[in-house]
Formats: structure tokens, sequence, C-alpha cells
């Protein structure tokens, strides 16, 4: 019982924070013309797109790592998320997040995995529904399918404009 109000509550921090970021993402002060400013910013293009397959990502995750639904797949979705955030919006600016670092997104990459090596604990959909969708072979899953999906997108659609001094 310790355990399973563990992981309800390492589930709801986790899912509600990304759920939480795909909703500002869409309803935020800029809304998702803002965001899609922000991306194209940051060299995502087409970045209309990616605006969208960003939020209705981070909604969609952080709903089934909420609800315990399809755990290892959620955590995956986590990987690929942050893997981008890491490659983009946080590259170059070192570890601590107040630098704008990757410390928020290594934490919740490595959360995430967590979350798939344990499982979501009997207080969740998966154990009602008789899923095992956890355990070493979907943390390493996980781990692996965000990385490649990550280096799908990043190959097929990071076009960061050159910095005054850099090669184009």
């Amino acid at each position: 019982m310790d355990l399973d109000l563990g992981m309800l509550l390492l589930r709801l921090a986790l899912g509600l924070t990304l759920l939480v970021h795909g909703w500002n993402k869409v309803a935020g002060a800029g809304g998702i013309a803002g965001t899609t400013r922000w991306f194209e910013g940051l060299g995502l293009r087409p970045a209309w797109l990616h605006a969208r397959l960003a939020a209705a990502t981070e909604l969609g995750a952080g709903t089934l790592v909420a609800l315990g639904l399809l755990s290892g797949l959620g955590a995956t979705a986590f990987v690929g998320l942050m893997a981008v955030a890491a490659l983009t919006d946080h590259r170059g600016k070192g570890y601590l997040v107040f630098k704008g670092g990757n410390e928020y997104t290594v934490f919740i990459a490595a959360t995430a995995v967590a979350l798939a090596a344990v499982g979501p604990g009997a207080w969740s959909l998966d154990r009602v529904l008789s899923l095992r969708l956890y355990g070493v072979g979907w943390a390493v899953g996980a781990l692996l399918g965000g990385c490649a999906a990550a280096a799908l997108l990043l190959t097929s659609s990071y076009r960061p404009k050159a910095k005054p001094g850099e090669a184009g």
C-alpha cells in the first residue's frame, strides 16, 4: 500500500506537470500562436505543426501517466518530448535550469524511465485493465524509443538559423 500511494503521487506529479505544460502551449498567454512563434525561433519546421504536435503529445502523455494507463507508452512519449526540449530550447545552456539548462528535462525523462521500470502501482487504470506495460524491457524501450523518436523528429524538422559568426 505504501508503494501504491507513492506511485500514485509520483504519477500525478509527473503527469499533471506535463499536462499543464501542454495546456499552456494551447491556452497560455500567447496561445498556440505564441507557441508557434517560439518553435519557429527554435528552428522547428514547420513550426505550426510542431507546436500542435508538442501540445497534443504533452496533453496525451500527461493524461496517460496521471491515470496510470499505458504507462510504458506514456513514459516513452515523456522521454521523446524531453529529448527534443533538451536539444533545442535548453541546448548549450549547461545543466542548471535557472540558467536555462537541462536539469528539468533530464529529471523528467529519468523519472519517466523509472516509472516504466516499476510500473504505475495498484491504483492505476493499467491494473484495472490487467495491463503490464512496465519492467526492465519497458524502461529500456522508453529510453531508446523516446530518443529514437526525438532523433527522427529533429533530423527531419530541426533547422535553426545560424547565429552571427556561425557558418550557415
